[in-house]
C-alpha cells in the first residue's frame, strides 16, 4: 500500500466572503480525491468582511482548516510565504481564493507530483470572464519580463502552483524584501512541469487587483527588476549613444555654421531638450526602482506580522 502523504492547500485572501463557503466546499472534495491527507491554510490579509468569522466556525469543528491574520494588510506576497512557511504538507499548494483557479485540477497536480515533479506550473489555456484586451497585455508583460531576466518565467502561469518540501525549504531560506514569488519558484529550479487549465470566471464580489490599478504595474516592475540588471546596462548605453550623437550634432552644427547656412527656428533645439530630458528622467527612473529595492532590504523589517492564529502548530 503506497505510503499516505500529507497535501498543504494554501490560500491568500482579503475580504471574500462570498466565496469561501463553495471555496472550502470544492477543496475538500478534491482533495479527498488523491486520496492523501489534507490541510488547508487561510492566510487573512487584514480582511474588513465576515471571512474570520466565516473561517471560524469551519475551524472549530475541523483541524484540517488553519488560519492566519495578519495584523494589518501586507499583500498577496508575503501572505503567500507565510502559507508556505507554516504548511506542515509533502507538498504545498498555493492558489487565489476567488475560484477562478479551479480546485478540481488538485489531483491532477498531485499525480505529476507523485510521478516525480517537483514544481507543477498552472497555465491558463483560456481566461473565461476576462477581456482579450487584459490577456494580451498580460502575455505581453510576460514576454517583457522573459526579455530582461536571467530565468525563463513560463507564459501565462500566475499563482498556482504545487511545491514539494525540498522546494519549500530551499524558498524558506531566502530573505528578499519585496519578493517576486513566481520568479522565485523558476529560479530555485528542480524538476518543473506545466500542467494547462481553463482559468473560470469569478465566483462572487469583484476582483480586488484591477487591470489598470497599482497591483499589476507593481507586480510587472517587480518581475523585471528581481532578476536581471539589464535595465541598468541599456541606461548607460541609452547615456553613451546620445552622448555621441550630441557631439556628432555639434561638429554639424559648427560645419554649417562654417559654410554659411543658418536654419531659423526652435523645432529642433526644443525636441533635442524634450528628448534629452525624457531620457534622463526614465534614466534615473530605473535607477530609482533598483535603489528603492536595496533601500528596502537594508531596513531589515519583517515580511509580515500574523496577529494570531488558529489551529497552528507552531512547531
Amino acid at each position: 500500500m503506497p505510503e499516505k502523504k500529507l497535501i498543504s492547500v494554501v490560500f491568500s485572501f482579503r475580504n471574500e466572503e462570498d466565496n469561501l463557503d463553495e471555496l472550502i466546499r470544492r477543496t475538500a472534495i478534491a482533495c479527498d480525491q488523491t486520496g492523501h491527507g489534507y490541510e488547508l491554510i487561510f492566510v487573512n490579509d487584514d480582511s474588513r468582511d465576515r471571512s474570520e468569522e466565516i473561517l471560524n466556525r469551519y475551524a472549530a469543528t475541523d483541524s484540517r482548516i488553519k488560519i492566519l491574520n495578519m495584523s494589518r494588510r501586507f499583500g498577496v506576497h508575503p501572505c503567500q510565504i507565510a502559507g508556505i512557511r507554516y504548511a506542515k504538507g509533502d507538498a504545498v499548494i498555493y492558489m487565489d481564493s476567488d475560484l477562478q483557479d479551479p480546485p478540481e485540477q488538485i489531483p491532477h497536480m498531485v499525480l505529476q507530483w507523485l510521478q516525480g515533479a517537483q514544481v507543477v506550473h498552472m497555465q491558463r489555456s483560456h481566461r473565461d470572464g476576462e477581456n482579450a484586451a487584459k490577456m494580451w497585455l498580460t502575455e505581453q508583460a510576460y514576454k517583457t519580463i522573459n526579455f530582461f531576466s536571467e530565468i525563463e518565467l513560463p507564459i501565462n502561469v500566475g499563482d498556482f502552483k504545487l511545491l514539494d518540501r525540498r522546494v519549500v525549504q530551499e524558498l524558506m531560506t531566502i530573505r528578499e524584501e519585496d519578493p517576486y514569488m513566481r520568479g522565485l519558484v523558476c529560479w530555485v529550479g528542480f524538476r518543473q512541469v506545466t500542467l494547462q487549465y481553463r482559468r473560470e470566471a469569478r465566483h462572487a464580489g469583484e476582483t480586488h487587483v484591477p487591470l489598470f490599478g497599482s497591483g499589476p504595474a507593481k507586480e510587472f516592475l517587480r518581475g523585471v527588476t528581481s532578476f536581471s540588471s539589464l535595465p541598468l546596462y541599456l541606461v548607460f548605453f541609452l547615456g553613451v549613444s546620445i552622448s555621441v550623437l550630441s557631439i556628432v550634432m555639434i561638429v554639424m552644427i559648427l560645419f554649417w555654421k562654417v559654410m554659411g547656412f543658418n536654419v531659423p527656428g526652435w523645432t529642433g533645439p526644443m525636441t533635442a531638450i524634450f528628448f534629452i530630458g525624457g531620457t534622463l528622467h526614465a534614466s534615473i527612473g530605473i535607477v530609482g526602482l533598483y535603489i528603492s529595492r536595496i533601500y528596502n532590504s537594508i531596513k531589515g523589517r519583517p515580511l509580515y506580522i500574523i496577529s494570531n492564529g488558529v489551529n497552528i502548530d507552531n512547531g
